[in-house]
């Protein structure tokens, strides 16, 4: 990809300039584009922590923000995931303390957006996650095993990135953003049917790359959905420390993008927001920004101390609001889930989480040479030197252990 050294944006002759295309998108909803940008007054729920829909008058909607409830086959779809996320994330934490994992950063509480994430988009789209979210990748259709592979440390990625259209889980704070708006950009210049969910967490927010990224997708008009995970904490730090924006799905009005926020333990609404705003982007609105209200249930990783910074009280209140028995409770009394296929659910979650136990115990062989093997497309002469001087140390060090075994 390449941007001319002025940075200008694309030539209007071609591309219709952002703001006629921004005007033309809000004229289908009868609204101004500024109450198109701003969020609704309140977040979109749909179901509530005890699992009832919530009338119309109560969701949250408004003029141009009004949304329709995802049809049951979806809505069965995301609560399989959604169980089978929650065993994932279970057993990940087990095999951590089993030392078969170096570290997980849980999303136990956080797999509706999760999920939700995943089944907005089409096989053509991209998405890029955090580290956080490998129930995620996982939902898109990237083998298990090969999504926590990253999590053992012995290999960056286990997965192919083109293959599933997802970019390689990363522990460097709002990177992927970055990478997430170069390939919108390169998908708008190739003409491409492409939209790109970025994904990130609140703290993702105060960062530079945040900004750069909102602003480059705004100005270029790109097909981006930035979603933010906001689960209260920054790894110790609250969101109260961080921002005093009325919410962080404000922030997008800034850049000159639509924002909304959303009730982030409610499948029902995540979906709904997120088909629209995945929509909306494909058909040239332009960028948009999601805010979903969600919790961190368990530490930040294994090698986190949550009691240092929260109460059990803050986390009982949230746990009232679980994701997972919300859709149950929902889907059951709506008799779209019975006994027969809640059993089957749980068996399949369990056949997920006996894969990984397997993969996740095997000794891995590892191949000094790779290293050097997928740093550049074309190795370098500095990189050819380098395995040359690695094979000649081995190869030593082989002959060595023979000679010495030869001598016993």
């Amino acid at each position: 990809m390449t941007i001319s050294a002025d940075h200008t944006a694309p030539d209007t002759a071609s591309t219709e300039p952002a703001d006629d295309a921004l005007t033309e998108a809000v004229k289908k909803f009868g609204i101004t584009v500024e109450d198109y940008m701003l969020p609704a007054r309140h977040q979109i729920q749909m179901v509530d922590p005890d699992g009832r829909l919530i009338p119309d008058s109560e969701q949250g909607t408004q003029p141009g923000h009004e949304y329709p409830v995802p049809g049951d086959d979806e809505l069965l779809a995301a609560y399989e995931r959604l169980v089978v996320g929650r065993r994932v994330n279970d057993q990940n934490s087990a095999l951590v303390r089993q030392g078969r994992m170096a570290v997980y950063p849980s999303s136990h509480g956080q797999e509706a957006c999760q999920v939700a994430a995943a089944l907005c988009l089409s096989e053509r789209d991209w998405m890029f996650p955090t580290y956080r979210d490998a129930v995620a990748v996982m939902t898109r259709g990237v083998d298990p095993v090969q999504v926590m592979t990253i999590f053992r440390g012995d290999w960056h990625g286990g997965y192919d990135p083109l293959k599933y259209k997802v970019g390689i889980q990363c522990t460097p704070l709002t990177t992927q953003l970055l990478h997430a708006v170069g390939v919108a950009h390169a998908a708008k210049l190739r003409g491409e049917d492409t939209v790109v969910l970025a994904m990130c967490g609140d703290g993702a927010t105060s960062e530079g790359d945040f900004h750069e990224a909102l602003n480059f997708a705004a100005v270029f008009h790109l097909p981006v959905v930035f979603f933010v995970q906001n689960n209260k904490y920054a790894i110790s730090v609250p969101l109260a420390h961080q921002s005093v924006a009325p919410s962080l799905a404000h922030k997008a009005v800034g850049y000159g993008m639509a924002g909304e926020r959303v009730d982030g333990n409610d499948v029902v609404a995540l979906l709904a927001v997120l088909d629209r705003a995945v929509k909306l982007a494909r058909e040239g609105s332009g960028p948009l920004l999601v805010e979903a209200n969600t919790y961190r249930m368990q530490a930040h990783t294994n090698a986190d101390d949550d009691t240092r910074y929260r109460e059990n009280s803050e986390v009982a209140e949230w746990r009232a609001k679980d994701p997972v028995n919300r859709m149950r409770t929902y889907l059951t009394d709506r008799g779209l889930l019975d006994d027969g296929a809640e059993a089957r659910i749980a068996s399949h979650a369990e056949a997920v989480a006996g894969q990984l136990r397997e993969g996740l115990s095997e000794d891995v062989q590892v191949d000094p040479q790779e290293l050097f093997r997928h740093v550049f497309a074309r190795q370098t002469p500095q990189l050819e030197e380098q395995s040359a001087m690695l094979a000649d140390e081995l190869a030593r060090d082989v002959a060595a252990t023979d000679s010495q075994e030869a001598g016993k």
